[in-house]
């Protein structure tokens, strides 16, 4: 894939404040970043250093206190909430250390959902899901549900789920801290395969140096600013 010099990530003084009783607390301290179509983005920093927050903010899971954000060409932090919902739905893929599946839904049902909140039909969603799950080696497990599922399988339903819907940016935050190192090490095959065959721009948080360099780049935070 050739990096197309379109930036699919735009920031620009992005703060975020939280209100702790009565002190102020800054996390993120004014970041400007830019991601380009296609590029695999690794955000790093000790713990502490706002690298989930800035993912946050970066994702429309939460609204920066100020400062500006553009995705796909599009600015995004004014969108109201359902906007904002919608945007996500259609454009962004979500993959978070936790897996974050649904424990009463099969593989399959997890992975149809993206689809299904989009109003497509279920035979359709169910093609489609069984076509991501066969991507990502586990289209012998679509009837399982996540109890019966390794942490490394429930993570790759969980990318499965995050590709359904074809996003145009794949946003991770630490997705393999959970994981045993061959369990990861297949995860950030996937990741990679993703950005390098499909040409999916990721954005991945991760305190794992050998992760980090996996990706085209690695953005480091310290104390809530990007450090050179």
């Amino acid at each position: 894939m050739s990096h197309s010099h379109t930036s699919i990530v735009t920031t620009k003084a992005v703060t975020r404040h939280f209100i702790d009783g009565d002190k102020e607390i800054q996390v993120l301290k004014g970041i400007d970043f830019e991601v380009q179509e296609g590029e695999f983005v690794a955000i790093m920093g000790r713990s502490g250093a706002g690298k989930s927050t800035f993912l946050y903010q970066l994702s429309l899971l939460d609204t920066p206190t100020s400062g500006t954000i553009s995705l796909v060409g599009k600015r995004v932090d004014t969108l109201s909430m359902s906007e904002k919902t919608d945007f996500r739905l259609r454009y962004l893929g979500y993959v978070f250390q936790d897996y974050s599946l649904l424990p009463e839904l099969t593989a399959l049902e997890n992975v149809m959902v993206p689809l299904l909140m989009q109003g497509i039909p279920k035979k359709s969603a169910e093609r489609r899901a069984e076509e991501v799950l066969t991507s990502v080696n586990l289209g012998h497990r679509t009837g399982n549900l996540p109890s019966e599922l390794s942490g490394g399988e429930q993570q790759r339903v969980s990318i499965a789920r995050a590709m359904i819907h074809k996003p145009k940016i794949l946003f991770a935050d630490e997705p393999t801290a959970n994981l045993d190192s061959a369990s990861s090490r297949l995860v950030m095959d996937i990741f990679k395969k993703l950005n390098k065959e499909d040409g999916l721009t990721v954005v991945m948080v991760t305190h794992e140096e050998e992760y980090g360099k996996m990706a085209d780049r690695i953005v480091r935070l310290s104390d809530g600013l990007v450090v050179k």
